[in-house]
């Protein structure tokens, strides 16, 4: 069987700026690791639309998975979906869907999110809220199906008959 590995891309001017911690980034590696995923890389980003692209066009030939961290918010330097959308080829819904339905009646704020999730070729790439608690909540939500969606884009043997 195929090792399984991941990116995570944190996305946030004041982190990429040296003047925030990255607590998200970190935090979504763990999860991932726990998941069984090897995560080979973490980058820091700054919002907006190119430098979003340009880290996911890069990741996405590399890695089964990519997640991002941050940036799926309504303010106007929140483009992570915009530029998530430049990069994947084909819209893997559900997952942002289950996130957001997860977190109504628990988080009002969870509406805002404009995260999406798509596949880049063999690559699965997810929108992740910015928060820690967002990243683990969104995480633990999608983790039933990740693993199996990865192997099917790999073309892995699921066991799903």
């Amino acid at each position: 069987m195929t090792e399984l590995t991941a990116a995570v891309v944190t996305v946030s001017d004041r982190v990429s700026r040296g003047e925030a911690e990255d607590r998200s980034g970190p935090r979504a590696a763990d999860a991932l690791e726990a998941l069984g995923f090897r995560v080979v890389e973490r980058r820091v980003v700054p919002d907006g639309i190119v430098p979003v692209r340009t880290a996911l066009a890069e990741l996405v030939d590399r890695v089964h998975l990519v997640v991002t961290s941050g940036g799926t918010g309504p303010a106007p330097r929140d483009l992570t979906p915009e530029a998530t959308l430049e990069v994947v080829e084909r819209l893997a819904p559900g997952f942002a869907e289950a996130m957001r339905a997860a977190t109504f009646g628990v988080n009002p704020f969870g509406m805002l999110s404009r995260g999406v999730a798509g596949i880049a070729g063999s690559t699965l790439v997810l929108n992740l809220p910015g928060s820690p608690k967002g990243v683990e909540e969104s995480l633990a939500v999608v983790a039933p199906a990740l693993r199996h969606a990865v192997e099917l884009l790999i073309g892995e043997s699921s066991g799903h008959n």
